[in-house]
């Protein structure tokens, strides 16, 4: 197994370039939308992460104690939900069957107990917004040869990286998983 490494961060005009480069994304297609974003997710992952980073320092300075109530919330909800889905067979069942309901979900446990708090506005803007920034880019950015390599080569196994471990810990990279696992014991039955 590959030893896990941040992607190198991608240069801006290849992050961000002219309006050539983007498209609305398919909404009758839900398979080919998510394979986008997936794909976008894992080749943008270190652009992502500056951004995210940017928006939550802003955020951060603005309001501290609503910030740090807002990072434990969500990250015990996300590690409570991350370790049901892998001791609790009708949970994990469930994420696997509802990848985007499962990740729904936890947005809304989330959303609740910040709700409980006090801190629904923080949570709001610094989780929230970078998440629809991230989101948006995803869904809209065009992929090309490079990003389609690399994920196969992270798909593969061949490359392990932190937002592909994230993607799989949310059932997001199975779907591609059996596609290469097929693809390949076809090849090898030939």
């Amino acid at each position: 197994m590959a030893k896990v490494e941040l992607t190198p961060v991608r240069p801006w005009d290849d992050f961000f370039p002219g309006a050539e480069r983007f498209a609305k994304p398919d909404v009758r297609d839900l398979a080919k939308w998510n394979n986008r974003v997936v794909s976008n997710l894992l080749y943008y992952q270190t652009n992502y992460l500056a951004l995210a980073i940017v928006v939550f320092l802003i955020v951060g300075f603005l309001n501290p104690l609503g910030m740090f109530t807002a990072m434990a919330v969500v990250s015990g909800v996300f590690l409570a939900s991350v370790w049901a889905g892998e001791n609790k067979a009708a949970i994990n069942n469930f994420k696997r069957q509802n990848p985007a309901a499962f990740v729904f979900a936890v947005m809304v446990a989330s959303y609740m107990l910040m709700s409980l708090l006090g801190s629904v506005m923080v949570f709001m803007t610094a989780i929230t917004l970078p998440l629809a920034l991230i989101f948006a880019h995803a869904s809209f950015r065009l992929r090309n040869m490079k990003n389609k390599l690399e994920n196969k080569m992270e798909g593969a196994g061949l490359k392990r990286s932190p937002m592909g471990i994230l993607l799989e810990a949310l059932g997001q990279q199975e779907e591609n998983l059996q596609k290469i696992q097929t693809f390949l014991e076809g090849k090898l039955k030939e």
